[in-house]
C-alpha cells in the first residue's frame, strides 16, 4: 500500500490477532454461546448473589412497586413513592399511589416554557456555540432532578393515582417527545432569524405562539387534569373515608406542604473539578422558571453513606441517582459489580476509577429510585433495598439488592432530610452556588 502511516490497522498486525484468537480454544466456545445467548447471559457470575441475598437489618414498610414503562419519568416516580409513603402513614392505608401522569403532564409543560426562554436567550449566538448546540440537541426530555420535582409539585400540587390514570400516551413518551423538541427547534431557527433583524417584540409574540400550541398539545397526549376530586378509601382497620372538594393545591398543602422544603440534594462526584463541602448547580437545567434553582452538596461517599443510614434507621425512605448501566440485569435481583464477568471472558470491562468514569464520560447518573432498607454488619453496610419503578414482574415484585461495591462506584446522589446535616454542611447549601456547564455530568439525570 506504499508509504507507511503510523497507527495504521496492518494486515500483519490483523493476522497476528486472528493467528492467536484461533489458537485458543476458548474463544470458539464463547463466540458459538453468543450465537444464541445474549452476551451478558455469557458472562454473568452466579456466585456474585451470595453476597447480595435479600435480608436486611435495617428494613423499612413500603408500598408496592409503581412501573413507569416506557418513559424516562423515573424520578417523578421517586419523587412520588417518597411522598406517598409520608401521605399512606398519615391516612392509615397500605396501598396507595399518586398521579405521575398528572406532574409529568406539567413537566412537559414546564419545560418546553423553559426551553423556549434558553433559546430566546441564546438566539444571538450561531447554532454552532457549545451552549446553544447542547440545548438543541435535546431541548427537552422525561428526565429530571429532585428540585425540579419539588418545583413541581409546589406550583401544581398532587393528586391520587385514581383521579388521573396512566395511559398509552404517558407510558410511552418517544413520538410526542419526537414532536416537541422538533417544533422548539422550529422556534430556535425562525428566533435566530428575527434575533438577526432586532425583533425582539416579534420572537416574544411567536414564543407564545408556540407555547399555547404546546401546551394544548400535552393536554390532548397525557390527559385533561382535575381541577377538583374526591378521596375515598378505607384504613387498615377497615373504616371508610371521603374527604370531598379537594384541589390538587389543597391536597399537597394538607399531607405535604412545606415540609418539602426540608430535603437537601446531596451529591458525591469525586472529580478535581468539584471540591467537597461546596455546593452546585447546573446552567440551563430546570423546568419551572420562577422555581428554585438546582443545588447539590458535594459530600464525601463514606459521609453521604452515613446520613442515608441515619434516615432510613429513623424509618424514613431515601430518593437517589445511580448509574443502572453495568453489572446488572433487568429481570434478576440482585445487582453488584462483579455480576458480569467482561475482564475474564473479553479482557474488557466497563468500570475504572469513579473520578476518571465522570471526567472520561463512561460513567453519570441516569436512573432515581427510592432506598427502604440497608444491611449493616460491624457497623458498616454491605448492601441496600431499592424500591424500582419498572413494575412488580421484574426484580423481587419490582425491588432489588445492590451490593455496597457497587452502590459505592455508581451511585451519585441522594436526597436527605436536612437535619441530618452537620452546620457546616447546612451552612454550605445556603452558599452561592458554583456554576457548572450544562453538559456537566451532575445534570445528566435530566437529560
Amino acid at each position: 500500500m506504499g508509504k507507511k502511516i503510523i497507527g495504521a490497522l496492518t494486515e500483519d498486525v490483523s493476522s497476528k490477532i486472528m493467528d492467536k484468537y484461533n489458537s485458543d480454544v476458548k474463544n470458539t466456545i464463547i463466540r458459538n454461546a453468543l450465537t444464541k445467548h445474549p452476551l451478558y447471559d455469557i458472562v454473568y457470575n452466579r456466585t456474585s448473589e451470595m453476597g447480595v441475598t435479600p435480608y436486611f437489618s435495617v428494613e423499612l414498610r413500603s408500598l408496592p412497586a409503581c412501573n413507569q414503562y416506557s418513559s424516562g419519568r423515573c424520578w417523578i416516580f421517586a419523587g412520588l413513592n417518597i411522598l406517598r409513603e409520608i401521605i399512606a402513614d398519615k391516612l392509615g392505608v397500605r396501598d396507595f399511589e399518586l398521579s405521575q401522569n398528572y406532574v409529568a403532564l406539567f413537566d412537559k409543560i414546564e419545560k418546553a416554557n423553559f426551553a423556549l426562554e434558553s433559546i430566546i436567550s441564546l438566539s444571538d449566538r450561531e447554532p454552532t456555540d457549545r451552549t446553544f448546540q447542547f440545548i438543541l440537541n435535546l431541548p427537552v426530555s422525561d428526565g429530571g432532578q429532585w428540585d425540579m420535582f419539588v418545583n413541581l409539585v409546589r406550583k401544581y400540587g398532587i393528586i391520587p393515582h385514581s383521579a388521573m390514570q396512566e395511559n398509552f400516551q404517558s407510558g410511552n413518551t418517544a413520538q410526542s417527545n419526537f414532536l416537541l423538541n422538533a417544533s422548539i427547534r422550529e422556534f430556535a431557527a425562525k428566533a435566530h432569524a428575527l434575533k438577526k433583524e432586532n425583533k425582539d417584540k416579534e420572537i416574544r409574540a411567536l414564543k407564545d405562539e408556540y407555547m399555547e400550541k404546546i401546551y394544548t398539545m400535552y393536554i390532548s397526549v397525557f390527559g385533561l387534569p382535575p381541577k377538583q376530586f374526591d378521596l375515598q378509601y378505607k384504613d387498615k382497620n377497615g373504616d371508610f373515608h371521603h374527604d370531598r372538594d379537594l384541589t390538587p393545591l389543597s391536597f399537597f398543602e394538607k399531607y405535604i406542604g412545606d415540609s418539602i422544603l426540608d430535603y437537601q440534594s446531596l451529591t458525591n462526584s469525586p472529580t478535581k473539578d468539584k471540591p467537597f463541602n461546596r455546593n452546585y448547580t447546573v446552567d440551563y437545567l430546570g423546568n419551572v422558571i420562577e422555581g428554585n434553582p438546582i443545588n447539590h452538596l458535594n459530600i464525601e461517599m463514606d459521609r453521604l453513606e452515613e446520613i442515608i443510614i441515619n434516615q432510613l434507621k429513623d424509618g424514613q425512605p431515601v430518593w437517589f441517582g445511580s448509574d443502572v448501566s453495568f453489572y446488572r440485569i433487568r429481570e434478576h435481583w440482585a445487582w453488584d459489580d462483579n455480576a458480569l464477568e467482561f475482564r475474564k471472558v473479553f479482557g474488557l470491562g466497563l468500570d475504572f476509577d469513579k473520578a476518571e468514569m465522570l471526567d472520561f464520560r463512561n460513567s453519570a447518573m441516569n436512573h432515581a429510585m427510592v432506598i427502604t432498607g440497608v444491611d449493616i454488619v460491624d457497623g458498616k453496610p454491605t448492601k441496600w433495598k431499592i424500591e424500582n419503578s419498572w413494575g412488580e414482574s421484574v426484580g423481587i415484585r419490582g425491588y432489588y439488592v445492590m451490593s455496597e461495591s457497587f452502590f459505592h462506584k455508581f451511585v451519585y446522589q441522594a436526597v436527605c432530610l436536612k437535619k441530618y446535616l452537620t452546620e457546616e454542611e447546612l451552612k454550605a447549601t445556603q452558599g452561592e452556588p458554583i456554576h457548572l456547564n450544562p453538559w456537566d455530568p451532575l445534570g445528566t439525570l435530566a437529560e
